[in-house]
């Protein structure tokens, strides 16, 4: 029931999202003609690698520049039109096709980077139990401002205690927290 209701959902996002999407991904292509998608890998459930899709917000080939995959704010590889696109959530809007297609789901722990995992404790591998998803527990809970440790304890908590109630309070609050202004820069979640 639930992997229905996400595809449903995510479906009616990318629709009603389009128009967004489209405006989107003009500012990306005049601002320097590069492509308008980024895919990377990423870790999903029981540690499956899958390709996230996102809007592009740095510069082309930027995780072979500066830091690397770590983004800090006023990170001068974050490009103009990238800076809005971060601040407004704009970017994360293509991961829905994620959902859609079965790899995330609306509603789980940001999912992370292969090398991130194997610097998993036993504990927080239990953040593998379920499938990644778009909002969660940690990013209502304050998002890149939580250190490292603290978001993926708060995910362990989501896996912990998970039910559809605990969704529909999350997917209730994230309106608010997308739209509080926090900065989207963090190691542990690569915004390219």
């Amino acid at each position: 029931m639930n992997r229905i209701l996400d595809a449903a959902l995510a479906g009616l996002g990318l629709a009603i999202a389009s128009p967004a999407l489209a405006v989107a991904a003009v500012a990306i292509k005049l601002d320097d003609g590069g492509p308008v998608l980024y895919r990377q890998r990423r870790v999903g459930l029981q540690g499956e690698g899958f390709e996230l899709v996102k809007l592009r917000t740095m510069t082309v080939g930027a995780e072979r520049q500066g830091a690397g995959y770590a983004v800090n704010e006023g990170d001068p590889r974050i490009t103009r039109a990238g800076r809005t696109l971060r601040r407004l959530s704009v970017d994360e809007i293509p991961q829905l096709w994620n959902v859609v297609r079965g790899d995330m789901s609306l509603i789980g722990p940001r999912p992370t980077l292969a090398y991130q995992v194997e610097q998993y404790t036993p504990r927080q591998r239990r953040r593998l139990e379920v499938k990644p998803g778009i909002t969660g527990w940690a990013q209502i809970h304050g998002r890149a401002r939580l250190p490292w440790d603290e978001r993926i304890e708060l995910d362990v908590w989501y896996v912990e205690h998970r039910s559809p109630w605990l969704d529909l309070k999350i997917l209730a609050r994230t309106p608010a927290a997308l739209f509080g202004g926090t900065y989207k820069g963090e190691t542990g979640g690569w915004h390219a």
